[in-house]
């Protein structure tokens, strides 16, 4: 475990448009009644630069949760923080804990359906920064050699 440097006892990363009034806001609902301290981006202040309260969020966590979804590689914020995440992990040890939500883990892992259309536009997008691009694919592989959780097929 790392030093007992940590604010927060764990993060949430997930895209907003997929699971804020479903699934994450559940999981986070969950943890505050078992008293676990956890950062969700309603904690961001009016004011705040989001960049780096995200950032320095997830350095502060003891674990972090990725909730991949469908879109969640369609948002830079997210692959912005799943990198972060990840170099924590290898940095702080910091604990992480892939969800596959309504999401194949292979899909995100070899970029296929709608991880294949969101790298294509990121691809165009990028063009000038494609080291950032295949950093973020990169990182989708890491993760999901992580023992996570998959919901990609279950129902209710």
């Amino acid at each position: 475990m790392p030093p007992l440097r940590e604010k927060y006892d764990v993060f949430i990363s997930f895209r907003g448009e997929d699971t804020r009034l479903t699934f994450t806001s559940h999981l986070h609902a969950a943890l505050l009644r078992e008293k676990i301290e956890t950062y969700i981006d309603y904690k961001l202040k009016k004011g705040d630069e989001i960049g780096p309260a995200l950032l320095e969020a997830i350095e502060k966590s003891r674990l972090s949760v990725i909730i991949f979804t469908k879109n969640y590689a369609s948002s830079t914020w997210c692959l912005i923080e799943l990198v972060h995440i990840l170099k924590c992990k290898k940095k702080n040890g910091q604990m992480v804990v892939p969800i596959f939500y309504d999401t194949s883990p292979s899909d995100v892992r070899k970029q296929k359906g709608s991880y294949s259309d969101a790298f294509a536009q990121l691809e165009n997008r990028f063009k000038d920064r494609m080291d950032k691009v295949i950093e973020w694919k990169a990182a989708l592989v890491e993760a999901t050699g992580l023992c996570g959780s998959d919901y990609s097929n279950k129902k209710g």
